[in-house]
C-alpha cells in the first residue's frame, strides 16, 4: 500500500512546531493588540476578479484557481477546447482563487466596509497565504504571512509606532535586529539628480549591491544599464556617505538639495529617526540609503529588519503606500503597514535556541493509572489542578508503572503524580520531579505550590 502525501510545497507541523509557531504568533498578536491594532480575517479564496492584475504577469500566474463546483464543463464549447488558450479557460472555469497575500483581500475589505470603518483603521490579520510557485528551500506554496496596517491617516507617528512595534517584537522573542530605513523619495530624488528619472529601478538595484560587490562593479553596472558617465559621476557622492545617521541624512539632504522630492524624503526620515531616539529602543534603527524594496509598491519611508546573530534575508519589511484601495476604485486612501515573516523568525529562534521551555511544554503533571478506582479519585484531583491553570493529563490505562514513565519522560512532563490506595486515604499526592527525581508527598494545595514554583 502506497504511504499517504501531501502536496509539493505544503508542510505538516508536529505538535513541537506548532508550540514553537504559536509562541511567534502569539507574541506577535499580543504586541499589535498592545498597540490598539484589531483583528480582521478574510476567506481563503476570493473572487478571482479581485486578485487578478494586482500582482503583475508573473503573480497572476502564481495564483491557485479553484474550478466551480457543479458540471464547471458545462459552459465550456468544443470550439473553445481546441483553441486552447489555457488563461482564456481558466477564465471561464474557474471563479474563485487562493488569496495570494494579505494586502490585496485587505484593500477588498477597507472598499467592501468603508461605512462601518472608523479611520485611521488599525488592523492586523495572521492567515496563511498560498502561491503556485515552484518548491525550494525555504520557498512554500502554503505559507503564514503577520500584517499590520494603519490606513486613512497620513501622520507619520505611524511610522514611529511600527518601529516600536518591531523593536518590542524582537526583544520578546530575544533577537538582536538591525532596523534599516530609508524612503521612497530619496531613491526618486537621486535617480532625478542624476537626471535619469525612468532608471529609478536600475539605479537601486545596482547600489543595492554595493557591499557585495564594491563600487567599481556598481558603476559598471550602471553604465551597462545605460546610465551616462556624467550621470555615474554625480552618483560618487552617495558612495562615500558614511557615518551616524544624522550625518547621513545632512549628506544626502545636500546632495538633493534642489530636488523638491528628494529632500521631502530627507525631511520624514529624520522626522521618524528624531522621534525615536528619546523611546528608548532596544534595537538600532540605521538609515540605509541602499535599501529599496518593492519599488512601484510604496510612496514613502520603507523599513527592512536584519537579524544580526544569524546568516537570513529580510525577517521583516514594509512601508507607506499612497493608493492602497485605488485598485478598487476608492482613490487617495493613504497607509503604512508592516510584515513579520514568520517562516524565518522561526528559523533565526531555532538556530539560537531561543524558545522559552514554558511555550514548548505540553502536560505540567501526569497521573499515573493504578486502576479503576484510583483513576476515578485522581480525575477530581486532576480537575483541581486544572482549575488552577495547570496543565493536567491522567493517563488513560491502567499499562505498567514503566511504560507510563516512559510516556513522561518522552514528552517531557516535568512532574509525575502517583496515587495509589495509602496516598487515596489519606488524601495525598506522592509528587515525583522528574528533572531532579526528588519525591515528596503533598496535599493538593501543596501539589499546586510546587508545580507553580
Amino acid at each position: 500500500m502506497n504511504k499517504p502525501s501531501i502536496p509539493k510545497g505544503t508542510r505538516d507541523f508536529s505538535p513541537v512546531e506548532m508550540a514553537k509557531r504559536n509562541y511567534i504568533f502569539n507574541t506577535i498578536r499580543q504586541v499589535y493588540a498592545l498597540y490598539g491594532f484589531r483583528q480582521i480575517e478574510t476567506p481563503a479564496m476570493e473572487n478571482l476578479s479581485t486578485l487578478m492584475g494586482k500582482y503583475g504577469e508573473e503573480g497572476d500566474k502564481l495564483l491557485f484557481k479553484i474550478l466551480n463546483s457543479g458540471d464547471f464543463m458545462r459552459s465550456v464549447s468544443e470550439q473553445d477546447l481546441a483553441g486552447g488558450g489555457t488563461n482564456r479557460l481558466a477564465a471561464q472555469l474557474c471563479e474563485k482563487g487562493l488569496r495570494y497575500d494579505l494586502t490585496v483581500p485587505f484593500a477588498r475589505y477597507v472598499v467592501q466596509h468603508r461605512d462601518e470603518l472608523q479611520m485611521p483603521f488599525k488592523r492586523y490579520q495572521i492567515q496563511p497565504v498560498w502561491r503556485a510557485d515552484r518548491p525550494q528551500k525555504g520557498r512554500y506554496r502554503e505559507f503564514y504571512q503577520c500584517d499590520a496596517d494603519i490606513v486613512g491617516s497620513d501622520s507619520l507617528l505611524n511610522e514611529v509606532e511600527l518601529m516600536q512595534i518591531v523593536d518590542t517584537v524582537f526583544s520578546h522573542f530575544g533577537i538582536r535586529v538591525s532596523i534599516r530605513i530609508n524612503n521612497r523619495k530619496i531613491l526618486t530624488g537621486m535617480a532625478n539628480h542624476i537626471g535619469e528619472p525612468d532608471k529609478i529601478v536600475e539605479i537601486t538595484t545596482a547600489i543595492d549591491k554595493l557591499d557585495k560587490i564594491g563600487i567599481d562593479n556598481v558603476k559598471a553596472e550602471l553604465a551597462q544599464a545605460g546610465i551616462s558617465a556624467e550621470g555615474i559621476a554625480k552618483l560618487q557622492p552617495l558612495f562615500e556617505i558614511s557615518g551616524n545617521n544624522d550625518s547621513q541624512l545632512d549628506a544626502i539632504a545636500r546632495m538633493l538639495a534642489n530636488d523638491e522630492t528628494g529632500s521631502k524624503g530627507v525631511e520624514e526620515v529624520r522626522f521618524v529617526l528624531d522621534a525615536l531616539k528619546p523611546l528608548g529602543l532596544k534595537n538600532e534603527v540605521a538609515l540605509d540609503l541602499t535599501l529599496a524594496r518593492g519599488l512601484n509598491y510604496y510612496t514613502g519611508c520603507i523599513f527592512e529588519v536584519k537579524a544580526l546573530d544569524v546568516q537570513i534575508g529580510s525577517i521583516t519589511g514594509g512601508g507607506r503606500y499612497d493608493n492602497l484601495t485605488g485598485i478598487f476604485g476608492l482613490p487617495g486612501l493613504s497607509g503604512v503597514g508592516i510584515s513579520f515573516g514568520a517562516d524565518r523568525i522561526y528559523d533565526v529562534l531555532n538556530q539560537l535556541n531561543l524558545y522559552p521551555q514554558d511555550a514548548m511544554q505540553g502536560a505540567q503533571v501526569l497521573f499515573i493509572n493504578f486502576g479503576a478506582a484510583e483513576a476515578a479519585h485522581c480525575l477530581r484531583l486532576a480537575t483541581q489542578l486544572r482549575q488552577a491553570g495547570i496543565r493536567t493529563e491522567l493517563y488513560p490505562d491502567s499499562a505498567k508503572m514503566k511504560k507510563q514513565m516512559s510516556y513522561a519522560n518522552t514528552l517531557g512532563v516535568p512532574f509525575v503524580a502517583l496515587v495509589g490506595e495509602s496516598e487515596m486515604q489519606a488524601d495525598l499526592v506522592t509528587l515525583k520531579n522528574m528533572v531532579s527525581g526528588e519525591q515528596q508527598q503533598l496535599d493538593i494545595e501543596g501539589v499546586i505550590r510546587a508545580i507553580n514554583g
